[in-house]
């Protein structure tokens, strides 16, 4: 094996990284308003009170649903990563009242806590009988792992070890209940989410019992005889008689070193392969990495929106046929699109690659961050590429798993941007800030990004090692950034010379004061789809730089159906939009047909066009202004553009 795929690369712990520019805007308004609305909503919801051992279990609030299951079962979930996104906002700016609050609900899960070390509001106050009894449905892990994760970041954040604490005496009763060992349960959640929280707290306990763990989660799941089985006729249920009917859709039907297609739920499958992929950085292990290559080629290239969305339908929240991307019905969950950045971030665990990061990137910017609004108060659950007007944000849900997701993944996005090996920096993303890494020698390397990305191209990196030191600086050339250059110091470097994996690296003994200097075209592009994807034919998205563009009604006025592109978007004009917080708008000039059909539903002869100019915004910002129609895909001359 090589050195380089022996190669461990981990991210950025959050406090290491301050942010500016388009992500410090967005963590300002998680400061300013989502950190205290989620906590505000979940209270509402009876979230709190139902941890409260000093008031009467709450009961069956959300109705029991046909899978025998109700979605207050998750509310552990949700308190989990509203904690997790407080602790993320209190790195950037301290608030001692939301702390106080946060510190009121560790409190109450703390008494909660049994003498066991087990923690499940659900399963303590609604249905204490019931533990351990349907980890196919019940979501028993995977509140424990939002749990864990919101222990490690609070941690992180404030010092404060309790709620630290409370999690690992619950990974430690875990540990006695799961294995192979006599009267051990040889089970797994039936929605993946353990797995790589048990490595977070792996990674700030020191504690490899709980790689072990998460291990033998990732090891056990589709093995034979099958656990869901069997677990159902101990229980007294007809193993056959479930609402999805196929074990595909927790994406245990096969062992995971098996599975070659992306089934099911989309978020479970990508909370599963991010797991997998930590767990093949941390043991070196080629056989997962190998598996999860071959699951990321066929989800992105049969099944994945140019935003990068994922999971088409709602009957599963996930996957169906292949080259199945309906528009306007898509349901590309916002969860669905975190879990693809979580994934795509843990792929670079064994050393930089752009095959992960420019989806990582892709991800983000559309798929993900569309999910909540510029005010920081509303949130997408599903994320269309087309709507007819009736698609808004909503402010709250019954199953509120979107909120908090897109909050924690934007308030900790420092730690996406920039990773480290023994002797490697790698920058998987642009964006202003400033990171602090430390490497194996003991030299701690200041590394500054000046930049306006992703509405510029033009990248400055200001590199202050403590002392002079030789290490590798990795820097991501974006797949789609032709005519990129890179100087050091003012002299020019040959990129093709120094991209290994699409990204410049860098090796040289550094100095504090060395200058880097990386331009990256952001040159409109239209892009087309596979011809498999009926959804598209005739049609094109247009891109900028890692953004997908929109049309509005508020731009363009209605009928949005009706405009073609007549020009190439090489040439668009830009501008600034001050209501969408300086974003850069595109003005491409396009036909649109008349208005004037008249009464008529059908006729002999096509509707008459005229010249225009269309005004198109980032996918991510659309419904931040006047609600109205909008459309990513627009028809198109294929012939004009070489098709």
């Amino acid at each position: 094996m090589s050195a380089k795929q022996n190669r461990q690369f981990r991210p950025l712990p959050v406090p290491n990284v301050e942010l500016h520019g388009l992500f410090g805007a967005r963590q300002e308004a998680i400061c300013n308003s989502t950190a205290a609305t989620l906590l505000d909503r979940c209270v509402e919801a009876g979230m709190v009170k139902a941890i409260d051992v000093g008031q009467p279990g709450p009961g069956i609030i959300l109705p029991l649903q046909t899978w025998s299951g109700s979605t207050q079962m998750f509310w552990d979930s949700d308190l989990g990563k509203s904690i997790e996104t407080i602790a993320y906002s209190l790195y950037r700016r301290p608030n001692p009242e939301l702390e106080a609050r946060a510190d009121a609900i560790i409190d109450m899960y703390e008494k909660l806590q049994q003498e066991d070390g087990y923690l499940n509001a659900w399963f303590q106050r609604v249905q204490p009988g019931r533990r351990w009894t349907n980890l196919r449905d019940h979501h028993e892990l995977y509140c424990a792992g939002h749990l864990i994760e919101a222990a490690v970041a609070y941690y992180q954040a404030t010092g404060k070890r309790k709620l630290l604490d409370v999690m690992s005496r619950f990974a430690d009763y875990m540990i006695t209940v799961f294995g192979h060992g006599e009267g051990q349960l040889r089970g797994y959640c039936g929605h993946e989410e353990v797995e790589l929280a048990l490595v977070k707290l792996a990674r700030v306990t020191g504690e490899k019992k709980y790689l072990d763990l998460a291990k033998y989660f990732i090891d056990e799941r589709g093995q034979q005889p099958h656990f869901f089985t069997e677990e159902a006729l101990r229980d007294g249920r007809d193993p056959a008689k479930f609402v999805q009917k196929t074990y595909e859709y927790n994406q245990a039907h096969q062992p995971v070193r098996e599975q070659t297609k992306v089934v099911g739920h989309a978020v479970r499958a990508m909370y599963l392969y991010s797991g997998m992929a930590d767990i093949a950085t941390e043991y070196n292990d080629d056989s997962l990495t190998s598996a999860l290559e071959t699951l990321w080629d066929d989800l992105t290239t049969k099944q994945m929106y140019v935003t990068g969305g994922i999971g088409p339908a709602a009957s599963n929240e996930g996957f169906t046929d292949y080259y199945d991307l309906p528009n306007e019905s898509a349901y590309a969950e916002t969860c669905a699109s975190v879990g693809l950045v979580f994934w795509a971030n843990r792929m670079l665990g064994r050393g930089p690659n752009r095959r992960y990061a420019d989806i990582m990137e892709q991800a983000l910017y559309n798929g993900a961050m569309a999910g909540l609004s510029l005010d920081g108060k509303t949130f997408f659950y599903e994320n269309p590429l087309e709507s007819a007007g009736k698609h808004h944000r909503w402010t709250w849900h019954n199953c509120p798993c979107c909120p908090p997701n897109i909050a924690r993944l934007l308030a900790s996005i420092g730690s996406y941007m920039y990773a480290a090996a023994d002797s490697e920096i790698a920058v998987h993303l642009y964006g202003e800030s400033k990171a602090r890494v430390p490497l194996a020698s003991g030299v701690t390397v200041e590394l500054a990004q000046e930049t306006n990305y992703p509405w510029n191209g033009a990248i400055r990196f200001a590199v202050n090692p403590d002392s002079r030191a030789r290490f590798a600086l990795s820097l991501r050339i974006p797949e789609w950034a032709a005519g990129a250059t890179l100087a050091i110091n003012g002299a020019s470097v040959d990129l093709s010379s120094v991209t290994v994996d699409g990204y410049a690296r860098i090796e040289r003994e550094w100095q504090s004061g060395d200058k880097v200097d990386l331009n990256i075209p952001l040159i409109p592009r239209t892009l087309f789809a596979n011809p498999r994807v009926r959804q598209d034919a005739g049609r094109a998205a247009l891109m900028r730089g890692p953004l997908v563009y929109c049309v509005e009604t508020t731009d363009n006025g209605r009928d949005l159906n009706g405009i073609s592109l007549a020009g190439d978007p090489v040439s668009a004009q830009t501008a600034e939009i001050a209501a969408l917080e300086g974003a850069i708008a595109l003005d491409i000039p396009v036909k649109r047909d008349e208005a004037d059909w008249g009464s008529d539903l059908y006729r002999t002869t096509p509707p008459k066009s005229r010249s225009a100019t269309a005004r198109f915004v980032p996918y991510h910002l659309w419904d931040n202004r006047e609600p109205g129609e909008m459309l990513v895909w627009i028809r198109a001359d294929q012939t004009q553009h070489g098709a």
